[in-house]
């Protein structure tokens, strides 16, 4: 008892060391703390208990911090969302949701896994009302919390003394204020031991070193997620079917009709089911999905919009062999818009495999 007693104390020293530590490194704004003060708000969700946090933490890369689960649970019990939950961290990169066209039309940007919000602001003003995720009834019961809250004058000092005395208008600053936070150093760190690689101040090992050559060549990962400049992102934030079979575990077809009327016949079309029908043809972006960033790729597993890979290893592996018979992988979720070109019979070996995942955990901030 006293060994136990002892080590909790310690890790509880450190944490808060470590935590002091990055305070001191990253000085936030006012309207950053007020968005950090929200961010980690278990009150404003019904009941209490949810905040975003919960399901972007920045343990687990500010993404899902429950790995033993595909998606993401609510503050309900039984409850579940119909995807994984992504990263916020690097999200505030992503520009606002628009279309390109070189023979044919290339959506990027916007936010979610199916572009469903312009930018930031719009994606954090989602989950408060998501009956499956923080489920509050309306903008009022959010507001009411944030009035009571020990923050509320913060909230007035960065807009206004009447600002929360206006709910829509209190409701906008609420999701700005998050927004701010996650476009924050304190959320996008640039520490991995990548971003020291490129500042002279860490060598690659003789594997990491091959995983990255792989990494820009042969398995032509970099042509979605590049990993050129002085601070990559790793991602192109445009859309893609990468033929992820369904999952089978995905709790999401448990749900009553009222919220998954098809049950287990579900099928989540992406971009192609994402309301955006006045710019896109839905048929042609059928189960296309946001392509994410990698970095802290090593801390949000699991992986693609349904968690059907509970590690990275079988996630390369799947990117390598997809289209090999005698692999055996089940079929696409969605058949329509596959990438056939990028992935699925990229001849790597498992020596090769195997520097691509060692790369790709160097670019886990620390």
């Amino acid at each position: 008892m006293r060994i136990g007693m002892t080590t909790l104390i310690l890790v509880s020293f450190l944490t808060a060391l470590a935590a002091t530590a990055l305070a001191e490194e990253v000085q936030l704004s006012q309207k950053e703390e007020l968005g950090k003060f929200l961010y980690f708000d278990e009150n404003l969700s019904t009941p209490k208990g949810q905040s975003c946090a919960s399901c972007h933490n920045p343990d687990s890369g500010f993404a899902e911090p429950h790995q033993n689960l595909p998606v993401s649970q609510g503050v309900l019990p039984k409850m579940f969302g119909n995807r994984n939950s992504p990263s916020v961290a690097y999200a505030s990169y992503s520009p606002e949701f628009s279309y390109t066209y070189d023979d044919q039309i290339i959506y990027h940007g916007g936010q979610f896994w199916d572009g469903r919000a312009d930018n930031l602001v719009e994606q954090a003003k989602g989950p408060f009302l998501n009956p499956l995720e923080m489920h509050n009834p309306n903008k009022v019961t959010v507001v009411q919390s944030i009035r009571i809250s020990d923050y509320a004058n913060l909230f007035k000092e960065v807009y206004g003394p009447d600002t929360l005395d206006n709910v829509d208008r209190a409701y906008d600053y609420t999701a700005e204020a998050i927004a701010a936070y996650e476009s924050s150093a304190e959320v996008n760190r640039f520490t991995s031991r990548y971003d020291k690689f490129l500042a002279g101040e860490y060598t690659l090992s003789e594997e990491e070193q091959l995983g990255l050559e792989l990494f820009d060549g042969k398995a032509l990962c970099s042509n979605c997620h590049p990993s050129s400049g002085s601070k990559p992102v790793f991602t192109d934030f445009t859309y893609d079917n990468l033929g992820v079979p369904k999952n089978s575990d995905n709790p999401f077809y448990g749900l009553p009709k009222a919220f998954n009327p098809l049950k287990s016949a579900y099928i989540d079309l992406g971009l192609g089911g994402s309301g955006r029908a006045e710019i896109v043809e839905p048929e042609k972006e059928e189960g296309k999905m946001k392509v994410p960033t990698l970095r802290n790729i090593g801390k949000t597993a699991p992986y693609t919009h349904n968690g059907y890979f509970t590690n990275l290893e079988d996630l390369v592996h799947f990117y390598n062999t997809r289209d090999i018979e005698s692999e055996g992988w089940p079929a696409p979720e969605v058949a329509a818009n596959v990438n056939t070109g990028e992935l699925g019979d990229l001849e790597l070996n498992e020596t090769e495999e195997k520097a691509i995942v060692a790369f790709l955990l160097t670019l886990d901030d620390e």
